[in-house]
């Protein structure tokens, strides 16, 4: 479309030509005493234009003669500017390809041909994101080189071109480095060094996946599971994990603050510091149980916290795995002793609701074993055993079977029975 445009004016510019200058009879006419000159119009205008047209080429062409020093010099400074942007290039392509020592070269000629462009006062725009990018992969070459000294010389040179108040690219620089130099102490095994890096973060940047991530492997190197507990949940609200990694990971730090625990007192500061999802999981609920327990809690308490546990059995078996189920029940097996009338009604319902599950024939019959209730005992232990899965569960049901039969009498029963417990069947 605009070149149909052009074509239309050209052709007009054309006609208006041809009608002025066709049938033109105007005359200029100088005079330069003593002489006389008649020129066409035509002739005049056509003078003037190409005196114009000289004029401004004769111009142009003589501010592109004065222009070629600078030219040469800008073309100079192109190829220092080119040839220090390749070699931080090479200096991050060697460094990806693991060829350590020339990296840190190729970072090293990136920051000399800098400072030669500033010294000749031709700095570039970005030269101090350039420096720190340079420091930082001179700092990462040599911390894989084992280079401790070089690495925190290269680190204080990045952290000094990317000041706290510096533009928002300089800030992500700092915040970058400080990153990695958290990184650089986790390897190292420092732990207290990687968390004093992380704690100088603001906090914007604290809360990021990297830097949470930095900080879980750090608190834990440091042993300090109620940190790292906090750190993981703040990942996995990230997202920063699979929900199954989440919850493991979640899992295995709540176990371990539960070990921590060394009275009653503690432990149930511990219990209720972890969250309401977690205090249902079947692991964390049953080891936590366990736990006080040993530590000589109430056993009231005890079975307050399997309460959960238990109704996930009773109602849904098959949503809990079968080593959780043996554990649960070794666990009310443990406090039968003390149990009260309400969890004494609970297991006798769940039996008789559930009258093919050994585990609970097994745990009812020891609970009438502790209430001296032999008979019904001896019943439900002798379907148990036949049923049971687990060879300890089905073991200690056969001890349990021979004591009875040795307190009434029968010594063929109760060899029979040491016999079972003995073989394990």
């Amino acid at each position: 479309m605009r070149a149909a445009l052009w074509l239309l004016a050209l052709f007009g510019v054309a006609v208006a030509a041809a009608l002025f200058a066709g049938n033109n009879q105007g005359t200029v006419t100088l005079y330069w005493p003593p002489y006389r000159i008649d020129l066409s119009l035509n002739m005049v205008v056509l003078l003037l234009v190409g005196s114009f047209v000289t004029l401004y080429a004769a111009l142009r062409a003589l501010a592109a003669l004065l222009e070629l020093p600078r030219q040469a010099r800008r073309w100079r400074l192109q190829q220092k500017e080119r040839a220090m942007h390749a070699s931080l290039l090479d200096a991050l392509t060697h460094m990806l390809g693991g060829r350590f020592i020339r990296s840190r070269k190729a970072a090293a000629a990136a920051l000399a041909q800098e400072h030669a462009l500033a010294a000749a006062n031709e700095p570039v725009p970005h030269a101090r994101q350039l420096r720190a990018l340079s420091h930082m992969i001179a700092a990462e070459a040599s911390h894989a080189l084992q280079d401790r000294a070089t690495r925190e010389a290269h680190l204080r040179d990045a952290l000094q071109e990317s000041p706290l108040r510096g533009t928002v690219m300089e800030q992500e620089l700092r915040e970058g480095a400080q990153m990695r130099s958290a990184r650089w102490s986790l390897d190292d095994r420092d732990a207290s060094a990687a968390l004093d890096r992380l704690a100088e973060l603001p906090q914007g940047a604290a809360r990021r996946t990297l830097a949470l991530r930095i900080k879980l492997k750090a608190t834990r190197l440091a042993h300090q599971t109620r940190e790292a507990l906090d750190t993981a949940r703040l990942l996995g609200k990230h997202r920063a994990f699979s929900p199954s990694a989440a919850q493991s990971i979640v899992r295995g730090l709540a176990t371990e603050l539960i070990n921590s625990a060394h009275d009653t007192a503690q432990l149930q500061q511990i219990w209720q510091s972890l969250e309401v999802a977690e205090r249902q999981m079947p692991e964390i609920a049953i080891h936590a149980a366990q736990r006080l327990a040993m530590l000589g809690g109430e056993s009231a308490q005890v079975r307050s916290w399997l309460l959960p546990v238990w109704e996930r059995l009773v109602n849904t078996p098959d949503a809990l795995a079968e080593q959780h189920a043996l554990k649960l029940v070794r666990a009310l097996e443990a406090g039968l002793g003390a149990i009260d009338a309400p969890w004494l009604a609970r297991i006798e319902t769940a039996q008789q609701a559930n009258p093919r599950d050994a585990r609970l024939q097994y745990l009812a019959g020891m609970a009438c074993l502790k209430r001296q209730l032999w008979g019904k005992a001896q019943q439900l232990l002798t379907q148990s055993a036949q049923q049971l899965a687990d060879s300890g569960l089905r073991a200690s049901a056969w001890r349990h079977l021979a004591e009875l039969a040795e307190q009434r009498g029968d010594a063929a029963a109760a060899a029979a029975a040491w016999k079972m417990a003995a073989l394990g069947q």
